[in-house]
């Protein structure tokens, strides 16, 4: 096939271009596909994870319904430490927790707490851990510990019920004053809609003469 002087320029031009980077060019697709392949072998070995943690969660859920202790320790322990990352091992974390808190296992509560404080990768999840770690932390007569928790940063929406704990945790401590400062702020925040939080912060607040 003849080429016109035009086309046999651009076909040389082309063929200087591909020795000098046909290589580099390769490489780089060699590279992008590499990088697809693993990317998609990611995305599967994820939903795996997740797919298998769901199902110890479902486990954990079942033992706490029936009060299993044996089997809710070791499907929460199969979902620390085989699947931490997943949401499904905080939320069991979170349900151990309230498992022990009821039966007055109030050292196993703080650890499946503080194991969502410290590893979780929710912050939602690790503001109710805290909030939940300082009640536990109250309960102990723990005052300062509990207070400490209840002043790390968190998200705008739990502060009504950080401000009402905190309260409760001062009131404990006999600080009435900084009490009812904390009670007003935890009401000025409330929802509205929340008739039932709003009106247990009242019933304290008029405990302390308003």
């Amino acid at each position: 096939m003849a080429y016109d002087l035009e086309e046999q320029e651009q076909i040389a031009t082309f063929k200087g271009w591909w020795n000098d980077n046909g290589t580099w060019l390769l490489s780089v697709i060699a590279v992008a596909a590499i990088a697809l392949s693993a990317w998609q072998g990611w995305r599967v070995w994820q939903a795996n994870q997740a797919q298998q943690a769901g199902v110890q969660y479902e486990t954990l859920i079942r033992a706490a319904q029936a009060g299993d202790a044996k089997a809710l320790r070791d499907a929460g322990g199969t979902l620390v430490e085989s699947f931490p990352r997943t949401f499904y091992a905080s939320l069991g974390a979170l349900v151990s927790a309230r498992f022990y808190f009821d039966r007055a296992d109030l050292k196993n509560a703080k650890l499946q707490l503080q194991w969502i404080v410290d590893r979780s990768s929710s912050n939602e999840l690790r503001d109710i851990a805290r909030l939940r770690l300082a009640a536990v932390l109250l309960d102990e007569k723990a005052y300062d510990a509990a207070l400490a928790l209840l002043g790390e940063k968190h998200a705008a929406p739990m502060e009504p019920q950080y401000a009402a704990l905190r309260g409760d945790v001062l009131l404990a401590k006999n600080n009435t004053t900084d009490a009812k400062a904390a009670y007003r702020a935890a009401l000025e925040k409330a929802d509205r809609r929340d008739a039932a939080f709003r009106a247990s912060l009242q019933l304290r607040l008029d405990a302390l003469g308003g």
